[in-house]
């Protein structure tokens, strides 16, 4: 892009070519301009006013071109050798991709920030809402999650941990994001399902567990806030085989509960941990291994009864607690469960040794009846997520792609299904929340991220051979719908641009009006704080002010078979209304389910879907 540009500008005279032209031509080209001064640029043919245009790309992404080099240095054009199957094997083996999932306040992205702190990740664990100089959340980067101390939008954290590399997939625990939770589950093998242990299987657990067993994920169990008043831990399991209908296998067990939490007992090593805790948690506890139930020096730091008490309920687990049985992990039928606190570290660094040997590497994907192994050779991958803005200063979008199958290798040329153009994949980053280091190469389980300048959606499949197109992430039916109006004209054209990059990213669907007079745009939502977080973005991303006005309804369903059977139904639809989304479908918005029921027995040829055909 840069030499194509440079060549442009050099038959510019300067008489015609002002220094924002310059900068204009630049940002076509996709060049970041580092080290830009004053009267140079790569000689004196083309002057520019002294003071003006110097731009600094830190941290971005990009090739940064220092512009005082007269010469830029040569593309290789050697291509990547193919990958061996000993190399992908190798490296698929290393990686563990897994999506953390709970109800909101059980703890998760505290706990998540502890895996960070023992994977050696980050030196010191963030807290949800940091005081003075304590350190913020990772995972929490947006303003209005810092503001409100609650995660709303999915992160990938990538890090490595005992020769293996694992990407943990940080999903939003507010019911009103669980379309983002979906898309980043679908990018997972495995999950692990935190539970708060005074409160057991809440709600949005159980939600989420349902959408892990659709995708027929592995779930690992760690029951947290152990160092509270919690539930009995026989209790504890006795709920999740009742709801859930699968077997726990406890690998840990607590000693004592509440401020009488001593550490947990290992099943599979028959040895006791005690911990020393530490406020906050912000440093690595301190642990003591005993080895065994009867080593002389447990009597001597954990008292009598919690002693008895824990040799007691060990014998239950014994009799009626099946072995764990990976076989059965990997089928749903079994979940290994751990015990412990993420705020006070105990139990964390347990549980990650063991998940590490336990959890699946990446599986194979399917299309349909085409499964596709993690090891082919031919590269594939699939875009579960966008997003706008992780960089304020530069405010550009990115796409998070799945590696599926063999070797991504940086500025390779790809197949975009969907489209079926040709895509150079330059500028991949590996992402650790908003920050961002580039990446050359990456395998099967890896998340990277592309700067996104419009050409991907959410779904979209990537391939270097065969034209395949892997398994869409629907969209869900909303339930909440507003007018959403920019009171400031003369800010339209970020009004516009707001709203279109936020449905890009799926912070909030978009319904436009049927009718010519009524141009502004409807957001639809699953839960009323996506409506918050859309005004405080808009604002805070975009500069743009906004309001809403209600629509009465709380039903929509798409149309199978789209205008031509929508047409049909227009002025028999009962007070209900039709809008179209993004892609020109017809929805029908109804004011409640009995209204829908009636329009279904109207027109009992007409397929009404909750799901957006994809």
């Amino acid at each position: 892009g840069f030499q194509g540009a440079r060549e442009a500008l050099f038959l510019v005279s300067v008489a015609d070519m002002g220094a924002r032209c310059v900068a204009a031509l630049l940002l076509i080209a996709g060049v970041c301009v580092e080290g830009w001064q004053g009267t140079s640029f790569a000689s004196s043919r083309l002057p520019l006013s002294s003071g003006w245009g110097r731009a600094v790309c830190r941290g971005r992404n990009v090739g940064a071109i220092r512009m005082q080099d007269a010469q830029a240095a040569p593309a290789s054009s050697k291509k990547p050798d193919a990958p061996t199957a000993e190399e992908l094997s190798r490296e698929i083996e290393r990686r563990r991709t897994f999506a953390i999932i709970s109800h909101p306040d059980a703890g998760k992205t505290t706990m998540t920030e502890k895996l960070l702190l023992y994977g050696g990740a980050v030196q010191e664990a963030g807290a949800v809402k940091a005081k003075g100089e304590r350190r913020r959340a990772t995972s929490d980067w947006m303003k209005i999650e810092q503001d409100r101390g609650i995660s709303i939008s999915s992160t990938a954290l990538q890090f490595e941990y005992r020769g293996m590399q694992l990407n943990l997939l940080d999903t939003p625990g507010h019911e009103d994001f669980s379309e983002d939770t979906y898309r980043t589950i679908a990018a997972a093998d495995n999950a692990v399902m935190l539970l708060d242990g005074a409160k057991g299987l809440e709600a949005q657990t159980l939600k989420l567990f349902n959408v892990v067993q659709k995708r027929k994920l592995p779930l690992f169990t760690f029951i947290n806030k152990m160092d509270r008043p919690a539930l009995e831990p026989l209790e504890l399991l006795d709920t999740i085989e009742n709801v859930l209908k699968i077997k726990t296998s406890p690998v840990t067990w607590p000693i004592g509960s509440g401020d009488r939490f001593m550490g947990i007992y290992d099943r599979s090593t028959s040895s006791v941990q005690i911990f020393g805790k530490e406020s906050g948690g912000a440093k690595k506890a301190t642990e003591i291994e005993i080895d065994g139930l009867e080593d002389p020096k447990l009597a001597e730091l954990v008292p009598e009864d919690l002693l008895n008490n824990l040799k007691e309920e060990l014998e239950i687990l014994d009799e009626i607690v099946d072995p764990l049985d990976m076989e059965l992990v990997r089928a749903q039928k079994q979940t290994p469960v751990w015990f412990g606190s993420g705020y006070n570290n105990f139990g964390v660094e347990t549980f990650l040794n063991r998940f590490i040997d336990l959890s699946l590497p990446p599986s194979p994907r399917t299309n349909g009846e085409l499964s596709v192994p993690p090891d082919d050779k031919e590269f594939t991958g699939f875009v579960f997520k966008l997003q706008a803005n992780m960089d304020p200063k530069h405010r550009d979008r990115i796409a998070f792609v799945r590696v599926c199958s063999g070797r991504f290798d940086k500025d390779m040329q790809v197949l975009h299904t969907r489209t079926g153009k040709t895509v150079r994949l330059s500028a991949p980053s590996k992402l650790f929340a908003q920050r961002r280091e580039t990446v050359d190469t990456a395998y099967a389980g890896d998340i990277v991220g592309f700067v996104n300048p419009g050409a991907f959606s959410i779904g979209d499949t990537l391939t270097m051979g065969r034209k395949i197109q892997y398994e869409g992430i629907p969209t869900f039916s909303p339930e909440l719908f507003n007018w959403i109006r920019n009171p400031n004209p003369s800010k339209q054209k970020n009004f516009k641009k707001g709203i279109d990059q936020l449905r890009e990213e799926g912070a909030v669907q978009v319904l436009w009006s049927t009718s010519d007079f009524d141009i502004d745009p409807v957001l639809a939502a699953v839960g009323a704080l996506q409506f918050e977080v859309v005004a405080s973005r808009l604002q805070t991303e975009y500069n743009v002010d906004s309001k809403y006005e209600p629509l009465p309804y709380s039903v929509a369903r798409w149309i199978e078979g789209g205008w031509d059977v929508a047409d049909t139904m227009k002025g028999q639809t009962y007070n209900g209304q039709f809008f179209k989304d993004a892609y020109d479908r017809p929805v029908l918005l109804v004011k409640n389910q009995w209204a829908l029921e009636t329009i279904m027995e109207k027109f009992p040829d007409v397929n009404f879907l909750d799901v957006a055909p994809l």
